[in-house]
């Protein structure tokens, strides 16, 4: 990943290919933010004019580049743009802050090092821009020519930038190093999850997961036990056991315990890694299976997120619950219409072998409520129906307590992934109702994600607080990159569940 560094230096004598500042939209056209008073300075005052001049308006997410003025070691200017100027003495907003370290650093692809002079007012503000830096380098290079090292380059040739060095950050002030420190960790483990979730199915099967998961536990101290078919059976885990049946590799149902010694509480994380998922014998139509191999990008949150908050060493246990299976067609895959009994004891009538998320997730809940933990929150790409009501961008959070939702909500806002709270309603319940068994898994069309939501609660233990993030939206951009998000995996509800742990950690979350 780019190396980051913090520098009280003057902007004129660094040496580096590029100075970054930002410009935001004032009133009457851009104005140059705080940080490049060095530059604007070189250019007699007149950056905003300049800049003005070359189309900039200071949106966000916009870039200009300018030749830097006389004087300067750096022979480049890039503008970024940090959206609205915000009102007197409020200063910038994190997420515009990290938005726009992304943007640049994605445009400084093949860049040494660039120096980073965007607004600093407190650590949170390091923070962020760290942060955007560390993701909007973000590169998956692991199956082009020349990749897997230091060559490590682009579709276009060029390696991510090496080195960026944060202006206005002081390198002996302990809360900035924190905060550096930090960023590092979870944009390190964010990327890992990126990384698991553009590699191909062909070499991220189950098995494979669990071993990434196995070594990676191994290295942060985390305890990590991994049940496998013959364990699954003798579990009786009939909803991973089913929708693995299809496939030639077996599903595994992987549990990562980080514990604190100084720890109140308790968080479990469960996550969606079907690692394919061609609907099994109720097949996707074409044009639907291109991107399947996301379909553990829950899976992938909560590894990453177990990780982070071992690497942070948050006073708070975290279990994190991997429930992995790929979802094929063929003679011995489940049927619609078939029956299976639950690692809960409850049966579900199989209607769509397509709905096949929430039956992995509905062992590894019950599993999860097993330890009573304070709360569970389950990550997963579970509906269309989510993408159609809330885009591309914004995942649904859903609780079986108010007062949680709203605190899962306000995590999520507050670390910049786009959530919006999402109702059970309980009359989708009885759709669900099968003359067969105790539960289909399929209920009524309209507000499917929300009927998703309802079945998994099921699972959930009694009196243990839940909440179920549908990411089927965010988790893949299948459109071109923004801010500090690539194309391909995004590593969406990472930083979510890190913040969660951190707010527990801290005792202001219930």
């Amino acid at each position: 990943m780019t190396a980051l560094t913090l520098s009280t230096a003057a902007a004129a004598g660094l040496r580096a290919d590029a100075i970054v500042i930002g410009v935001a939209k004032g009133a009457k056209g851009p104005v140059v933010a705080p940080g490049a008073e060095a530059v604007d300075k070189a250019y007699d005052g007149k950056l905003a004019g300049v800049l003005e001049t070359l189309g900039a308006s200071g949106a966000e997410g916009e870039v200009t580049k300018l030749p830097a003025p006389a004087g300067f070691k750096a022979p480049l200017v890039v503008a970024v743009g940090l959206g609205a100027e915000p009102e007197k003495d409020s200063g910038y907003d994190g997420e515009a802050l990290r938005k726009a370290a992304g943007a640049a650093a994605r445009t400084l692809t093949g860049a040494k090092k660039a120096a980073f002079a965007l607004p600093v007012g407190d650590a949170s503000d390091v923070g962020a821009i760290s942060e955007g830096v560390l993701l909007g380098a973000y590169s998956f290079d692991a199956y082009k020519n020349n990749a897997g090292g230091k060559d490590a380059k682009d579709k276009n040739g060029k390696a991510p930038l090496a080195e960026a060095s944060l202006l206005g950050a002081r390198p002996r002030d302990k809360e900035h190093k924190a905060a550096v420190e930090r960023a590092t960790a979870v944009a390190e483990e964010l990327n890992r999850a990126r990384d698991l979730i553009n590699t191909p199915p062909n070499d991220l099967n189950p098995e494979a997961f669990a071993a990434v998961a196995t070594a990676a536990a191994k290295e942060h101290g985390i305890k990590v036990q991994v049940l496998d078919v013959k364990a699954l059976e003798k579990g009786g885990y009939g909803g991973i056991l089913g929708v693995g049946a299809g496939s030639a590799a077996g599903p595994r149902l992987v549990k990562l315990s980080y514990s604190s010694g100084k720890a109140k509480k308790h968080l479990a994380f469960v996550g969606k890694g079907i690692t394919y998922d061609s609907g099994g014998i109720s097949l996707k139509p074409a044009g639907h299976n291109e991107t399947m191999k996301c379909d553990m990008s829950g899976a992938a949150a909560v590894f990453a997120a177990v990780v982070a908050a071992a690497r942070l060493g948050l006073e708070v246990n975290v279990t994190g619950w991997l429930a992995l299976a790929e979802n094929m067609p063929s003679g011995s895959a489940t049927r619609p219409g078939d029956v299976l009994r639950m690692y809960s004891g409850k049966t579900v009538e199989v209607l769509n072998t397509d709905a096949e998320g929430r039956l992995v997730l509905a062992d590894a809940l019950w599993a999860a409520s097993e330890e009573k933990p304070d709360a569970i929150v389950d990550v997963a790409t579970l509906t269309g129906a989510m993408v159609l009501a809330l885009g591309s961008r914004t995942f649904g959070v859903m609780a079986n307590d108010d007062a949680f939702r709203s605190a899962v909500h306000e995590a999520a806002e507050e670390v910049g992934e786009p959530a919006w709270p999402m109702p059970l309603p309980e009359h989708l319940r009885k759709g669900m109702d099968s003359p067969t068994a105790d539960i289909a898994n399929m209920g009524e069309r309209m507000g499917g994600g929300l009927v998703a939501g309802l079945f998994l609660r099921e699972f959930v233990g009694e009196g243990i607080t839940w909440a179920h993030l549908d990411i089927a939206g965010p988790a893949f951009n299948e459109g071109g990159p923004f801010g500090y998000t690539p194309k391909g995996g995004t590593g969406t509800a990472v930083r979510t569940l890190v913040r969660l742990a951190e707010l527990t950690a801290a005792g202001d979350l219930g």
